[in-house]
């Protein structure tokens, strides 16, 4: 009797091998940004990148968007280079500023995207009501963005990167501007967003506690040139208020938070080493 098949890997979302960034290679004024980023995000995963300031979490964001070309290794995004993946429109993206246009309604502003994308005004109408409805603002369609709260025009630039029901999130510090109340709920409304709609994530963030209580996994990321310095494993299950709580929270606080000093961490990548003691890590 032959033995049963194993069970087929995880569909990737993501994955990036031997990536590496050098801006204005070869002259006196060369970057490396990236050294050998070896990376596989699961479909329907969240995943936080984490590290010292300029280490390049917002640079492996943007080889992902193919707003940058890595000077090395490759690249896929859904199983396609990132350019196409960017021509299907296969992720969106929302930045630390929600970026809302103040001269379009809220509704309207969420109703970008598909405009440009020719979809009919019946259409955009009810498929920008359907978003606040998901991110709790539906009663705010007919405002503009400066009637709303910083959160609130957060989740309105979470809905609009939803728009086009993206199977990739794209997210550079987005609450890293708010209060600390604000984060915490806007943290909670993310996660619940993402069960609802099975969209895979990956998030810039320079804190500590939101990279863990958001995520699957964080990549901890070290100094420039950025290299993964580990991947911690975050095995806390559905997360609610009551997570913040949590003993095994705190546990995996410490772990990321070790390997962001530099010492030993589970995970760790061989040869890549973790930021000098008293690196920014915020």
């Amino acid at each position: 009797m032959s033995a049963p098949a194993a069970p087929a890997a995880p569909a990737a979302a993501i994955r990036l091998s031997g990536v590496d960034q050098v801006f204005n290679e070869g002259r006196q004024d060369e970057v490396a940004a990236l050294s050998q980023i070896d990376l596989v995000v699961g479909a329907g995963e969240l995943v936080s990148l984490i590290g010292p300031s300029g280490c390049g979490k917002s640079t492996l964001l943007r080889v992902v968007a193919d707003l940058v070309e890595p000077t090395r290794g490759t690249v896929q995004v859904n199983g396609k280079s990132p350019r196409q993946a960017r021509l299907d429109q296969d992720y969106g993206m929302a930045f630390q500023q929600a970026a809302l246009f103040e001269w379009r309604s809220v509704a309207g502003n969420i109703e970008l995207p598909l405009e440009l994308r020719g979809v009919g005004r019946g259409d955009r109408r009810a498929r920008a009501l359907e978003l606040l409805r998901l991110v709790r603002l539906e009663d705010f369609a007919d405002h503009r963005p400066w009637q709303l709260s910083g959160g609130m025009q957060q989740r309105v630039a979470i809905a609009r990167a939803l728009a086009l029901q993206p199977k990739l999130l794209l997210m550079d510090e987005p609450f890293g501007a708010l209060d600390e109340m604000t984060r915490e709920h806007m943290q909670a409304e993310l996660v619940r967003i993402c069960a609802e709609t099975a969209t895979t994530v990956v998030f810039v963030t320079h804190s500590i506690p939101e990279a863990v209580f958001l995520s699957e996994r964080v990549v901890v990321m070290s100094a420039r040139p950025g290299r993964i310095a580990a991947v911690v494993d975050v095995p806390l299950g559905a997360r609610d208020e009551d997570t913040r709580e949590d003993p095994a929270f705190f546990t995996c606080i410490t772990q990321v938070r070790e390997v962001l000093r530099g010492r030993a961490g589970a995970g760790a990548v061989a040869g890549a080493p973790g930021p000098a003691p008293g690196a920014d890590v915020r």
